[in-house]
């Protein structure tokens, strides 16, 4: 497994080592020491999720303010536009965010620490989107960013308007919403 930094450190993009012939491929999703090997993390998974989005669907941007989750992201089928935003008000890179395409083909993968509200919107005709947490879905301690914020300005690529769930659509901006120390 390979480790490549984006413009925010602490967000990462992995890549596994794949192995490939004529009757297809394998590749380990996840290997705990490989992981910690690349990334010097050895987070705790406590939950794995799987949704499947149509073209132009836009989930995010979400995060928890208790049971604070890290993400390990990826797509199983299509492709998607993955982004993270730091909430941690203590960072240097506080309000800046990390955007990726993540897809079936690239099998790319993106680990979205504790402290980052985090979205995609679907770039092909439908995704499979898989993702481990490391603490399990809260609803009460659920909160949206607003996906368009102009403070933020995220270049998604997106055709018009994506489609929204309404808690989505009405989510408050940077300014107005709840972060981390």
């Amino acid at each position: 497994m390979k480790a490549i930094p984006t413009n925010i450190p602490d967000v990462l993009i992995l890549e596994p080592r794949v192995f490939g012939d004529e009757r297809g491929f394998f590749f380990e999703s996840y290997n705990r020491r490989a992981f910690r090997e690349a990334t010097g993390l050895d987070p705790d998974f406590v939950q794995d999720n799987h949704s499947r989005s149509v073209r132009n669907v836009l989930r995010g941007l979400h995060y928890q303010v208790e049971q604070v989750q890290g993400k390990l992201v990826r797509v199983a089928a299509g492709e998607v536009y993955d982004v993270a935003v730091d909430l941690r008000r203590s960072s240097p890179t506080f309000g800046q965010w990390a955007g990726v395409s993540l897809s079936a083909a690239n099998r790319r993968m993106l680990w979205v620490p504790e402290g980052f509200a985090h979205g995609f919107v679907v770039t092909s005709d439908f995704a499979e989107f898989l993702y481990k947490s490391t603490d399990y879905y809260a609803p009460q301690h659920e909160r949206s960013l607003l996906w368009n914020d102009p403070a933020l300005a995220i270049a998604w690529p997106v055709e018009g308007l994506p489609l929204l769930k309404p808690g989505d659509a009405s989510a408050p901006p940077l300014s107005a919403a709840q972060t981390f120390p």
